[in-house]
């Protein structure tokens, strides 16, 4: 009578179904980015070492220039009338994102009002235009729009 033996088993993990979540989160990501190009005023914009470029033109976008004037539009908004401004704005919208396109110069409390009014209007989401690093990209020539047509 012989009995049978042991069978020997492989302790090594099947590595298929990790391999292809990767590969699925690898194309999420890549269709989720955002791409962003310079457009509107002269201003210097802040460096960051992290960050993704938006290629979007339907988006909203709100620039702030040194002196912390708003510009929506190509209209010059103050910091009461731009909540406004965005909700009409925003109405016409797909996808209700809105940029700030901010000088490095400019005080942060600038900045957090245009933030807090998108906000406010309804943004379901608000992106912080930077550039990637000065010696890498150099932003083209910047027209402001004729004020007096206003």
């Amino acid at each position: 009578m012989q009995f049978e033996g042991r069978r020997r088993t492989s302790n090594v993990p099947n590595l298929t179904p990790l391999i292809d979540i990767v590969f699925l989160l690898l194309v999420f990501f890549m269709l989720t980015s955002h791409f962003v190009r310079d457009e509107v005023l002269n201003i210097d914009l802040p460096e960051a070492d992290s960050g993704e470029a938006l290629d979007e033109p339907q988006q909203i976008e709100i620039i702030i220039n040194e002196a912390g004037e708003y510009l929506i539009n190509s209209q010059i908004a103050t910091l009461e009338t731009l909540e406004s401004l965005l909700i009409e704005a925003l109405k016409e919208q797909k996808e209700k994102v809105v940029r700030i396109r901010s000088d490095e110069n400019v005080d942060l409390g600038i900045a957090i009002g245009a933030f807090d009014a998108a906000r406010k209007a309804g943004a379901s989401g608000v992106d912080i235009v930077t550039i990637d690093h000065p010696a890498t990209s150099t932003p083209p020539p910047i027209v402001l729009p004729d004020s007096s047509n206003n």
